[in-house]
């Protein structure tokens, strides 16, 4: 057997499913915000600091103009100390741009400086005589430039006008905005996953409670599951609770039919046992050993079709200690001349059958029954734990023992190995039917003692179930 829990993956909770799509869904909804927020305020940035940038260059058209001798003049005020701070990155520059007119005219914050301005084949005018561009400044940092060409008279004297702003500055006001912008979002975001998941847990904490529900009912501590759940759980729990009063009628009905059996076979098989002992001789004694052996075999048969009916039912669980320690103390009473030792270990109080008593009794007995008739001085009984769903009981005697060929015709329905010693030939039979009905294992082996050992491996209840 194999333990499924072993096995889990994360994609095997339900919770786990829900918070991590919910959270991928909110991440990819918050990186979406943030990205249009972004774009929406660098455009805007952008936009208003273009336009700032644009305005300026009417505001300089507007106070130039050129003397008699074409010469530019003019003391333009744009109204921003920048201009008057070197190397603050933001300039202005008015140029000639006809033959008749001279002169140069730019800001305190440009002086003597010079920033040269791309060919019109590279970055040509539009129809207004109007263009725009970056470039980098007098330090370093990049311009955001306006240029237009004006002719400002009737004799056609023209100038070139040019106003640059701090382009660097508006850059790094949108990368700290988009800093913020990470933080808060990401602080908000962590804790609406965080909210979320506490949502998605405390909506979905009445499912451990219809866990620890059926829990209790597979380990006898409770026949129903409540009716308290929420409205969503509640149809969930009505037919678990249908489906356990089925089994239990079926469970009924089926010891019903099967004391109806033995009670209706239990007096002819008696007349037939009265009437042998009549006859007596011989033939008493034949019809004795079989009337014996049907009553054997009705039995056996009733106990399997009950085990057939019960072996799927979650609710039996039989703690196995006390029924190791019952059978000993009833075969040490019968053979008080046996060494009987039992072997268990740290945990055997944890040690639970998931099946009904009656057939771990009957079971071990069995072979406890066998192993007393055929052993000389000893009988050891050894409780194991198995591969975590599993248990495993040994039972080993110093009597003769069985060979590889005895041990194969061992559990065949009612064969005997041994003429000489009564009984009906069922013990191993029954065992292997039991541990077959229950989904274990059955081998018999040579014993460490020089006899015979039997290993009956059976299902552990789940560690859940046992309180």
């Amino acid at each position: 057997m194999k333990r499924r829990g072993s096995d889990f993956r994360l994609t095997e909770s339900l919770a786990a499913r829900v918070i991590a799509l919910s959270s991928l869904w909110a991440i990819a909804a918050f990186v979406v915000v943030a990205g249009l927020i972004s774009n929406l305020y660098e455009r805007t940035a952008q936009s208003g600091f273009e336009a700032v940038v644009r305005a300026q260059l009417f505001n300089l058209i507007n106070a130039v103009t050129v003397d008699e001798t074409g010469m530019l003049v003019g003391v333009p005020d744009l109204g921003d100390l920048s201009y008057s701070q070197p190397l603050s990155g933001w300039y202005w520059e008015v140029l000639p741009a006809s033959g008749n007119t001279t002169g140069r005219l730019a800001s305190f914050s440009l002086g003597p400086g010079r920033i040269e301005a791309p060919t019109t084949d590279a970055d040509p005018f539009d129809l207004q005589y109007r263009r725009d561009y970056r470039m980098k400044g007098l330090d370093g940092e990049l311009l955001y430039v306006e240029e237009a060409e004006v002719v400002l008279d009737a004799e056609n004297h023209a100038a070139r006008f040019r106003v640059m702003g701090n382009a660097s500055v508006v850059d790094a006001d949108i990368g700290a905005f988009d800093r913020m912008l990470a933080l808060y979002l990401g602080l908000f975001g962590l804790g609406s996953i965080v909210i979320n998941a506490l949502a998605i847990l405390f909506g979905l904490h009445p499912l451990v409670g219809v866990r620890r529900s059926l829990a209790e009912v597979r380990n006898g501590k409770a026949e129903r599951l409540p009716s308290s759940f929420p409205a969503e759980i509640r149809p969930l729990a009505t037919e678990m609770n249908a489906l356990l009063d089925s089994n239990r009628r079926i469970v009924e009905r089926a010891r019903t039919q099967v004391g109806n059996l033995a009670h209706s076979l239990k007096t002819p098989i008696a007349v037939l046992q009265n009437e042998a002992g009549a006859i007596g001789g011989e033939k008493g004694r034949l019809v004795a050993e079989q009337s014996e052996a049907m009553r054997i075999q009705v039995q056996h048969y009733l106990d399997r079709a009950r085990r057939a009916a019960t072996a799927d039912i979650a609710i039996a669980r039989t703690p196995v200690e006390p029924v190791l320690q019952r059978l000993l103390r009833v075969i040490r009473r019968l053979n008080p001349d046996l060494d009987c030792d039992l072997a268990l270990p740290a945990d055997a109080e944890r040690i639970v059958f998931a099946g009904e008593a009656q057939d771990l009794e009957e079971a071990i007995g069995n072979l406890l029954e066998n192993a007393a008739k055929y052993g000389r001085s000893r009988i050891r009984v050894a409780l194991l734990r198995g591969d975590g769903e599993t248990f495993e009981i040994r039972v080993e005697d110093d009597g003769p023992g069985l060979d590889d060929a005895q041990i194969a015709e061992a559990t065949k329905r009612g064969r005997r190995l041994d003429e000489r010693v009564a009984g009906s030939g069922l013990g191993l039979s029954i065992v292997a039917d039991t541990v077959l009905q229950y989904r274990g294992d059955f081998r018999l082996a040579r014993s460490d003692f020089g006899g015979l050992r039997a290993e009956v491996v059976l299902p552990l209840a789940p560690a859940a179930t046992i309180s």
